[in-house]
């Protein structure tokens, strides 16, 4: 079974929030989940988030990427290019279905890219991305 996981799982495992144990679960069964130039710009974000708020130092912060690099060429992660079409497949879902539930551009592009990518499963965070996605058909756990 093909999954996408959104940048909110690959965060909570590498900072430690509310879902890391939960993440931690789901990969005990060792899938191999794709990663796209897309998710290692928003983890980024999201790593220089946290050194902003002082939630975590640069010294961690440069371990962190440094972790995550070691984990995609050990192949932890499987390496992908991001799906061209998923822009106008995004585009399609916004207007389908972001009044109804509200998405932001990067949680439907996501979705969008999990579709072009085949996924079966969708592995995320957050609530607005998973109602999406339940409503474009992917299982979501």
């Amino acid at each position: 079974m093909s999954i996408y996981a959104d940048t909110s799982f690959f965060a909570s495992l590498y900072l430690t929030d509310k879902h890391t144990a939960e993440a931690e679960r789901r990969l005990r069964s060792r899938p191999s989940i794709p990663m796209t130039p897309l998710h290692v710009a928003e983890w980024m974000h999201a790593v220089e988030q946290h050194v902003f708020r002082k939630a975590i130092s640069r010294a961690e912060a440069d371990l962190l990427v440094q972790r995550l690099r070691e984990h995609c060429a050990q192949g932890v992660w499987k390496p992908v290019a991001f799906p061209e079409q998923s822009l106008e497949l995004c585009a399609q879902l916004a207007q389908q279905h972001t009044a109804l539930l509200g998405t932001r551009t990067l949680d439907t592009l996501h979705v969008a890219a999990a579709l072009e990518l085949k996924a079966e499963r969708f592995w995320t965070f957050d609530q607005r991305q998973e109602k999406l996605a339940r409503a474009v058909g992917l299982r979501v756990s």
